[in-house]
């Protein structure tokens, strides 16, 4: 760093230091707006990035350009930055929410990232949430990695504009609505966003000059262009009633370069580079839906056009169209290699391929997901060119958010496995810089990360997701968590922090805590059957319980003054009714068409009843001691009903709450079957909803979306008391509260990267 560098460090540091004084220490009061908007920044410039000078309360109202792209610029992984390091893993998930919903977030997420040892450490900066919410109790998530960007919609399509030398390198990005983004590499807008298909934007072209074409699931393809600093367009074609496969350049010699495009119907268009005009390509039909292209310079016969028409590679040299490889499943990825005539495939059988034009077939071969024996293939389904110091390399991404790198031209894999992302990656690009460069790669769970391209960050072992196959947390205290996840069940005490393993070797979909005489056991759903241990001695009590056809998927208990009954729902459509501590099954329902999904109960003087709901879009509510349907089905319309929630109002009818996969919360009126209010909180499809009794009558609902926990006040549909937000889908909740306790209750979500536990204080919702 040079002298006049260090003095104008030094200067932010001192800025930084002064303005960090004049944030109010309660994080309820908002800040100063020129604090919010550039405390972080005159920190980060000061080599300062740190809680001291970006302090807890500021994170609450912090409008700057952005902690984690901050973060990242100044590879800050300090110590003294685990507050901000918190933060930049949900920093793109908040934007919108209220400051307690912030902080509450920030809370469990710095929770989370602590080592046990640290986790009290929080205990250092409590006035800052004498406020707040909630209180953690216990968490195993995985922390996840600070995302790039993230949005409402998924990310289909990714690549680096070749712009003009005078203008910011930037990315564009077109997501499954047809709107595409231009964005810096600091994940910045340039300009307004444009919506150009009706569809998906599945391919996004680069040209010389800063055009781009796009080409979507709408049978589109448009040419993008930028003039006086807005975005314009024009469509080339449209095929109606197709999808564009792929989309690539050709440019034959002796004539100019070509905009090729493949479409469903299995035809090919060809237009000329700058006038667009329409060239015919002697290649015939193709006889693949699917087929994707690409452009290959060849040492001697010059450039050429690669296709693939299910498991083959064919080569296209002007004239003719001749086979050149085949492979073990289905072409997913094509992409040409630097040395001339090379070019790489990835397939359905999780295979990555080279191949050189000069030699028929493959040259050499490596499985991406390294599966053992019976292990079923993860599709390759992108491909991207990078660098290393020594050279080349390859970036593989398939089905199950996994990136590989391969060192090139031997196609050596680096070991690990880097998991990207919790669903599978739509798009990758590729951003040079000074140094190693950076991979950006969009998955469907609607986050674009970014990585640094070296051998330390691809070599890492796969992240241990502790997805969570089956969670409940006992009623009464002492209140036990029970998680069933890699084929065992976790008992832990949360007043105690010890922990059992039960049921070893054993896959468990469903869990429930019934009371058996005067103790609780736990029920588990092993396949289609039922067993109940003793949780203290891992013991049997009563027969295995065997009656569903298919894997159960959910488990209640029925509570009652003479013991609990036990009810299961299963993927054969079937809701039964079992005594736990004999084994009987009393009931079996099958008027579910399909899978049922969730299972809720309600008690009352004149009731026990029970809903069930699932793959039909339907509600059926149970009478548990006539042990027949109470009253008519309930249509919803809301798609899938992910999970139910009996509503206990102090005065009127009972209500029940249907999380629906299409995003909303519904709550039904039990005697009209009328929908009495409708929630929806922009979030993709609600996955979990539990209720909560809170003081004065009041009751709340907490939801799971595919980002956070929203928390509703039934009696109001403004916007949700709180926002807890996970970073990553949640896909059970479950809230317990004691009978005689009206100040808080604990509320148990798990999912794909964890579980956690933790308190909610109703006087603060």
């Amino acid at each position: 760093m040079s002298d006049a560098d260090e003095d104008q460090a030094a200067i932010h540091r001192q800025i930084a230091a002064k303005l960090a004084e004049l944030v109010p220490g309660d994080p309820a009061l908002p800040p100063h707006p020129y604090l919010r908007r550039h405390l972080a920044e005159h920190a980060a410039q000061g080599h300062v990035l740190d809680d001291d000078h970006v302090p807890l309360a500021l994170l609450a109202w912090e409008s700057s350009a952005q902690v984690r792209r901050l973060l990242a610029a100044g590879g800050d992984k300090s110590e003294g930055s685990r507050w901000l390091q918190a933060w930049a893993t949900l920093e793109p998930f908040t934007q919108g929410i209220g400051p307690v919903s912030r902080l509450s977030s920030l809370r469990l997420a710095r929770y989370a990232t602590a080592l046990p040892s640290q986790t009290r450490e929080e205990t250092t900066v409590a006035p800052s949430f004498t406020s707040i919410p909630i209180t953690p109790l216990w968490s195993d998530r995985a922390v996840p990695t600070p995302a790039w960007t993230a949005s409402s919609t998924e990310v289909t399509s990714l690549a680096v504009l070749n712009r003009h030398r005078s203008r910011t390198a930037a990315v564009a990005a077109g997501d499954n609505v047809g709107t595409l983004r231009i964005l810096r590499f600091d994940g910045r807008l340039v300009h307004v966003p444009l919506s150009l298909h009706s569809g998906a934007i599945t391919h996004l072209l680069p040209l010389d000059g800063g055009l781009l074409i796009t080409a979507g699931a709408d049978g589109r393809v448009v040419a993008v262009g930028e003039e006086n600093g807005q975005l314009t367009h024009q469509v080339i074609t449209h095929r109606k009633q197709t999808w564009v496969s792929s989309l690539t350049t050709y440019h034959p010699e002796g004539h100019p370069r070509l905009v090729v495009a493949a479409f469903s119907d299995r035809t090919l268009e060809a237009f000329d580079v700058g006038t667009f005009q329409p060239r015919i390509l002697p290649i015939g039909q193709l006889t693949d839906s699917s087929t994707l292209l690409c452009s290959i310079n060849t040492p001697d016969a010059g450039p050429q056009l690669l296709l693939s028409m299910d498991d083959t590679v064919y080569r296209f040299d002007g004239n003719s169209t001749v086979p050149h490889s085949r492979h073990s499943g289905r072409v997913r990825a094509l992409l040409a290699l630097p040395e001339p005539g090379h070019y790489a495939v990835g397939d359905e059988n999780s295979t990555v391929s080279l191949c050189d034009l000069k030699v028929a077939g493959t040259v050499r071969s490596a499985r991406h997901d390294a599966a053992s024996a019976g292990g079923a293939p993860t599709p390759v389904i992108s491909m991207q060119l990078v660098s290393l110091v020594r050279g080349p390399a390859l970036v593989s991404a398939a089905g199950d958010g996994t990136l590989r790198l391969w060192k090139l031209p031997n196609l050596l894999a680096v070991p690990g496995m880097l998991q990207a992302h919790t669903a599978p990656v739509n798009a990758m690009t590729y951003l040079p810089e000074r140094g190693p460069g950076r991979l950006l790669s969009g998955g469907a769970d609607r986050v674009v990360r970014s990585w640094t391209v070296d051998e330390a960050t691809f070599g890492q072992e796969p992240k241990a997701w502790n997805r969570v196959t089956a969670s409940a947390v006992s009623p009464t205290p002492p209140h036990l968590l029970a998680l069933a996840r890699a084929s065992r069940i976790i008992i832990k005490d949360l007043a105690t922090s010890t922990e059992i393993t039960r049921l070893k070797g054993r896959r468990v979909t469903a869990l429930a805590w019934p009371l058996v005489g005067r103790r609780r056991v736990l029920a588990a759903a092993v396949g289609s059957s039922i067993i109940c241990i003793d949780p203290e001695t891992n013991l049997q009590t009563s027969p295995e319980m065997a009656g569903h056809l298919l894997p159960i998927r959910a488990l209640v208990a029925v509570p009652s003054a003479d013991g609990d009954l036990l009810a299961s729902a299963g993927s054969d459509g079937r809701v039964c009714v079992w005594q736990p501590s004999t084994g009987e099954r009393l009931a079996c329902f099958g008027d579910h068409e399909i899978s049922v999904r969730c299972l809720a109960t309600y008690q009352s003087n004149q009731h026990r009843l029970l809903a069930s709901g699932g793959s039909d879009g339907n509600i059926r509510i149970w009478d548990a001691d006539a042990l027949q349907q109470h009253g008519s089905t309930i249509k919803c319309d809301q798609n899938i009903i992910n999970d139910l929630a009996f509503v206990t109002p102090d005065d009127g009818d009972p209500l029940i709450a249907a999380a629906g996969q299409d995003g909303t919360l519904k709550l039904w009126n039990l005697r009209t079957h009328h929908t009495v209010r409708a929630l929806s909180c922009s979030d993709g499809e609600l996955s979990a909803v539990t209720s909560v009794r809170l003081p004065f009558g009041r009751t709340a609902l907490a939801a799971a979306g595919r980002t956070s926990i929203h928390v509703w006040d039934t009696t109001t549909t403004e916007r949700p008391l709180l926002q807890i937000v996970t970073g990553s889908p949640i896909v059970n909740l479950k809230t317990v509260q004691d009978p005689h306790q009206v100040a808080s209750s604990i509320l148990l979500a798990s999912g794909e990267a964890g579980s956690m536990a933790l308190r909610l204080h109703h006087r603060l919702l």
